[in-house]
């Protein structure tokens, strides 16, 4: 038994990693730091993979994977394998910590536009800075048109939703070579395209 009044599992298994990662985290709860550290390398990539699709944004998604990971030391003796496996639990706080980030940049994004606005008026650079980017945007949205339905949801996948080209892949249900050529030959088009934006 341990301190916590669990019983240690004799001896870890390999059954997968729902099985691996809760008897992984029942050890970190006791502060096993080798349980961490395999734990850590079991479920660094799902956690990620989640915050990146919720944050969007590359650094701010690794800064919160990270705190997630560091919460999951803090707080392992909370998870309790009567109420769900230790993977759902663990991508369970991941979504909390990347919604709450989401929410607090748009909040803060918000109080800066409301301070922006009251006090002062844009000035004449801000105002053709936002004129021209609107420009550009119509020129990309209209450079996207000239692909091929496939060829738009592919690189509207990657570019815009955040996927990988393996993401694609799976989500198109096609073979990941069919994916890379379409991204390419898409790309080449959208280059093409925006060749004659200046």
């Amino acid at each position: 038994m341990t301190s916590t009044g669990r019983a240690r599992p004799a001896r870890r298994r390999k059954r997968g990693d729902r099985v691996e990662a809760d008897e992984l985290l029942m050890l970190v709860a006791d502060g096993d730091q080798k349980a961490f550290e395999q734990l850590y390398g079991l479920v660094s990539g799902p956690v990620f993979g989640l915050v990146r699709r919720v944050v969007r944004d590359p650094a701010q998604s690794e800064e919160v994977a990270q705190e997630v990971l560091l919460e999951l030391w803090r707080s392992a003796a909370r998870f309790d394998p009567r109420r769900g496996s230790a993977l759902s639990w663990i991508l369970t706080v991941a979504h909390r910590r990347a919604v709450d980030r989401v929410r607090s940049a748009r909040a803060a994004g918000e109080r800066e536009q409301r301070e922006a606005r009251r006090s002062h008026h844009p000035a004449f650079d801000q105002v053709s800075e936002e004129v021209e980017a609107g420009l550009e945007r119509e020129w990309v949205r209209r450079c996207l048109d000239r692909l091929t339905a496939l060829q738009r949801q592919s690189v509207t996948l990657a570019y815009y939703d955040g996927y990988t080209y393996r993401e694609v892949a799976e989500r198109l249900a096609l073979p990941l070579g069919t994916v890379k050529t379409r991204m390419r030959d898409g790309l080449n088009r959208l280059r093409d395209c925006l060749g004659g934006v200046a």
